[in-house]
């Protein structure tokens, strides 16, 4: 049994969520009792069976060059097997160095000065980076709100592409920051409309390793839909390995595939890191238990904030967590903009959020609430936010 009420020292980590100093760049002065609940990255210690690895890994001492090794291919192959009723081919695969640089090489394979890249917002910010930082446009195609659950808008998405011919749509598979789970037929009806104006899909499924409600489907299971996707993915919010810089994508097309590898080699992009890969191959091929422990923690603490809102703070509402740990809040009641909220609250009150306003376009009204944490980070967290909102 994993013991995830216990608190690693993130401090002696070194890791950005719990940085002071890089917390009060973003936020200005907090007070010292804070609460990070910001950035996507879990305070749990990783599986024992990685750690064991690991410290196998050190004990031999040497760090040198390593290469994707045959370890890699079966550990995603069986990954994708058991949890998606379907398993890429070995020439599919190939390592990357993140899935947030990965897409900056994308758009340099797929894309010119000029070009388009569709979005549908809110959606994760290094989406919109890795276009502009390449001097690529972005087309947002807003979410719209139904019985408060983000639905496509297909007929103007269809519009969209119809009008500027996107050379890429990136999706995000679950999407954050919602934890919305697209459904079948949805991710059909997206495929297909990309597949006709001949736009690339670039799925991004990195949070699809921590399902709580609904049939997720990962675009490898759309058939010959999947010929025109890039699917991007990693062990690395499930595990946490943010850190190792470790990811992959797996890519049917043969064209695709080549002009994808073609830009890694022309940026470098050669051989993994030695640690990984190997945390890679041993969460995917020992973390089954960790990861259903886990998830039962996280939908202890889903539980625990929701029922806090719903008891004391009804200015809030919230969108169902189908997955991962980001609960995403609208605010709008409290008639504060995101902004002013999430400032206030770290000032006030020391509780770091996310403003809807840092995910590019449509996100004003709402705030991300990072629920990887102790079970009593969250209490005292949600009673903070609830005197805040309060007035006390």
């Amino acid at each position: 049994m994993n013991d995830f009420d216990v608190f690693p020292d993130r401090f002696a980590e070194k890791c950005r969520k719990w940085d002071k100093k890089i917390i009060e760049q973003q936020y200005g002065e907090v007070i010292d009792d804070y609460i990070p609940m910001w950035i996507a990255d879990m305070d749990f210690r990783a599986p024992q069976e990685l750690l064991d690895k690991l410290h196998q890994a050190v004990d031999i001492g040497v760090f040198g060059y390593t290469y994707v090794y045959d370890d890699f291919y079966e550990a995603v192959m069986n990954y994708f097997k058991r949890h998606h009723n379907t398993s890429p081919k070995r020439e599919w695969l190939t390592l990357c160095y993140g899935t947030v640089s990965t897409l900056h090489y994308t758009v340099q394979a797929f894309c010119k000065k000029d070009d388009y890249v569709m979005l549908s917002t809110p959606v994760y910010q290094p989406f919109e980076r890795a276009a502009k930082a390449h001097g690529v446009k972005v087309i947002e195609n807003e979410l719209i709100v139904k019985n408060n659950r983000y639905y496509i808008d297909f007929n103007k998405m269809e519009e969209q592409l119809k009008r500027y011919r996107p050379k890429l749509y990136m999706l995000c598979n679950p999407h954050n920051p919602s934890g919305r789970i697209w459904s079948r037929e949805e991710l059909n009806t997206l495929l297909s409309l990309c597949q006709k104006y001949e736009t690339i899909v670039i799925s991004d499924e990195v949070h699809s390793g921590l399902i709580f409600d609904g049939t997720y489907t990962s675009s490898i299971e759309t058939g010959a839909l999947f010929h025109n996707v890039i699917l991007l993915s990693s062990p690395n919010k499930q595990y946490n390995l943010g850190g190792l810089k470790t990811s992959y994508a797996i890519i049917e097309n043969d064209d695709l595939r080549k002009t994808f590898r073609d830009r890694l080699t022309k940026n470098s992009i050669t051989s993994p890191t030695v640690f990984g890969i190997i945390a890679l191959v041993a969460c995917y091929n020992e973390g089954e238990e960790y990861t259903q422990e886990l998830k039962d923690y996280l939908k202890k603490n889903y539980r625990c904030a929701c029922r806090y809102i719903d008891t004391h703070i009804p200015q809030l509402s919230y969108m169902e967590m189908e997955s991962s740990y980001l609960l995403w809040v609208n605010i709008k009641s409290t008639k504060m903009d995101s902004d002013t909220f999430t400032h206030r609250l770290a000032k006030e009150k020391g509780v770091l959020v996310e403003s809807g306003n840092e995910f590019i376009g449509n996100g004003e009204g709402y705030i991300r609430i990072n629920l990887g944490t102790q079970l009593k980070n969250i209490e005292e967290a949600f009673k903070r936010i609830g005197e805040f909102v309060s007035g006390d």
